[in-house]
């Protein structure tokens, strides 16, 4: 068994109760390979914000368990390196069963989050209980959810969201005695978050989505004030990149995203966690289709994947400063 703390890692609870009570959230990117990872490190130092590093079942199978532990090592020694000690947290996105939350506790993960949503509630407590006895034990934090977010992102899929019921957060706590709880209120897992339909136009012709369910968020900071709440799915989706992609043979239809604005607002809340994957893909696949088509004599791949990686840069950067409000937060 790893140690996180031997890593040079910390969990989130000291984190989050600093931005809940200074009304920001900590950035939560998802990452699967080395240049994700750097560009993260990168804008973190850069911007002096902790940061929660998360990694999907799909990550861990992608990169490889025992590689993640020794990346996050590396990101740590990394942001040194570069300066600054920032709080570093290796977190499991999405765990669904015990065995999973388990054996990322027993690798080195400092925080995991064990969704039971799919559940009935009792089951949804019954198996939260049981991951936060084991990772309270080694002082790993746990975040549960209540509500299912629709859209597809990694293994996570739902067809509909099933919003959050305030009246059974202050129970759900009570008993599972979690660290942290991801809630529903329309935001959504993937780059197609809603569809045309449920979205109205501004003056430019520009789709708007719908307005998050602020009440409920609302309605859930009266029954726990100051519990840490977590955003999920809560990807901007700029149209720009969208808009290179396509330009450059992809065919992203219907990408539609959270406005940064709402975001913001949330993060002035109890919301001190915010999930970024989706916009970070895209960042990515954009930078790189652009270069494939304007140089296809390139095969190196520090050629594209060294622009890509300061393309995500300039996006955690922005995220950081003009979203979340992490910045200078270490």
């Amino acid at each position: 068994m790893v140690n996180y703390k031997n890593l040079g890692l910390v969990n989130s609870r000291a984190l989050f109760e600093r931005a809940t009570k200074e009304n920001y959230a900590i950035p939560a990117f998802n990452f699967n390979n080395m240049e994700q990872l750097q560009a993260i490190i990168q804008a973190c130092v850069e911007e002096s914000s902790p940061v929660i590093l998360q990694v999907s079942s799909g990550a861990r199978k992608y990169a490889n368990q025992t590689i993640l532990r020794y990346l996050a090592q590396g990101a740590v020694e990394y942001a040194k390196e570069l300066g600054k000690a920032i709080p570093i947290v290796l977190h499991l996105d999405h765990g669904d069963t015990f065995d999973l939350c388990k054996s990322c506790i027993d690798f080195g993960f400092s925080s995991v989050m064990i969704d039971g949503s799919h559940f009935p509630y009792d089951e949804n407590v019954k198996l939260t209980c049981k991951v936060v006895e084991y990772a309270h034990h080694h002082g790993v934090t746990v975040e549960g959810e209540l509500g299912v977010l629709a859209g597809i992102e990694d293994d996570v899929s739902a067809k509909s969201n099933t919003y959050t019921k305030p009246e059974e957060v202050e129970d759900f706590v009570s008993k599972t005695n979690v660290d942290s709880l991801a809630i529903s209120i329309g935001t959504s897992h993937g780059a197609n978050k809603f569809k045309p339909e449920q979205c109205t136009r501004n003056n430019k012709g520009i789709l708007i989505p719908p307005i998050l369910r602020f009440d409920i968020l609302e309605a859930v900071e009266k029954r726990i004030p100051g519990f840490p709440i977590v955003l999920h799915g809560a990807s901007s989706v700029p149209q720009i990149q969208v808009e290179i992609i396509n330009n450059n043979g992809g065919k992203l239809k219907d990408a539609i995203g959270i406005p940064e604005e709402q975001l913001r607002k949330a993060a002035r809340s109890s919301v001190c966690k915010i999930n970024i994957d989706s916009d970070g893909r895209l960042v990515m696949t954009a930078a790189i289709r652009s270069i494939f088509n304007t140089n296809p004599e390139w095969f190196d791949p520090r050629q594209y994947l060294g622009p890509a990686r300061e393309s995500l840069k300039d996006l955690y950067k922005h995220k950081i400063t003009h979203v979340l409000g992490s910045a200078g937060k270490i």
